[in-house]
């Protein structure tokens, strides 16, 4: 171990083993200090002092990024343990929801209402006022989000993903069905339906990659050996629907249920709707503020 002057103070802050968690999870103070809602003066004062109060060095910087040392990887598991046994026993000391305290950080899609969460928060806020729930995004979409939900970097996330990854659970909210969109001036536009073959020589507009809707159609093109052109991609289904109906290419995407002026077609194909579901990790186990949101969310579903 890389020993330092060690400092014993007989105690240690709570909020130091969160900073070290964040750092370690994260691989920078920046973005630790961003996780954490903390000035990176703090973060980085906050690891000096447990390093010292351990006697131990838990960093090393390479480039631009901090790598755990051998002591800081023994460590992190048990700093880790910790933090879980203290919010355990807070979730079991907490006998009125209305005592509910933490944080519950949610990932959510940028422009679209999977269900009424403006309500649900307003709702939630109003009988668990010491609960602060920090909604986030990835511009990577429901891939993005699951990861930081596997990493602990969120606590529950909007997911669509046809194949979630073990230990985490996802409760289904809503189905959407993909259908084709044009310009109302293409030579399509005044069809009914049309299938994929016939759209394997169009430009498309497209969600980036690591959206659950681009993992689905992706995968039913190469089935069917389908090989496309892509001309642009999104950071959100309803901006390629606008995009679809200005003519800058057609758009396959579940139906947002978005305002546009171009045509819309069914998708003659048999692909698998977008199941958008609330997912959750099973492990450690979630705390009482976030298993009682998640509740709340699931409540709110339509149908």
């Amino acid at each position: 171990m890389a020993a330092i002057d060690l400092v014993d103070d007989r105690w240690m802050e709570t909020r130091l083993l969160e900073q070290f968690v964040a750092v370690a999870t994260e691989g920078s103070v920046t973005r630790a200090a961003e996780r954490l809602w903390a000035a990176q003066s703090t973060v980085s004062a906050g690891l000096a002092s447990l390093e010292r109060s351990l006697g131990v060095r838990l960093f090393e910087r390479t480039g631009r990024s901090l790598v755990l040392t051998t002591a800081g990887e023994d460590l992190l598991p048990h700093a880790r343990a910790v933090l879980e046994s203290l919010d355990r026993m807070r979730d079991l000391a907490t006998v009125d929801d209305a005592d509910l305290r933490g944080r519950v950080r949610l990932g959510i899609f940028t422009s679209m209402d999977i269900v009424d969460l403006t309500g649900v928060l307003r709702r939630f806020r109003q009988r668990h006022p010491l609960v602060a729930v920090e909604l986030m995004t990835s511009p990577s979409g429901t891939t993005g989000l699951v990861q930081d939900l596997v990493a602990g970097r969120i606590d529950l996330a909007y997911s669509g993903l046809p194949n979630p990854p073990s230990g985490v659970v996802v409760e289904p909210l809503r189905e959407l069905p993909f259908r084709v969109f044009t310009a109302p001036d293409h030579p399509l536009a005044g069809r009914r339906s049309v299938s994929l073959a016939e759209l394997a020589d169009e430009p498309f507009v497209d969600t980036a990659h690591g959206f659950g809707n681009r993992v689905i159609l992706d995968q039913a093109l190469e089935q069917r050996g389908i090989r496309r052109r892509i001309v642009a991609e999104m950071n959100d289904m309803p901006a390629v629907v606008r995009f679809a109906a200005a003519g800058l290419g057609v758009g396959v995407v579940p139906d947002p249920g978005v305002r546009h002026e171009g045509a819309v077609l069914e998708l003659e194909d048999d692909v698998p709707p977008l199941r958008i579901g609330l997912a959750m990790r099973t492990a450690p186990e979630p705390n009482r503020a976030t298993r009682t949101l998640a509740r709340d969310v699931v409540a709110a579903r339509v149908g």
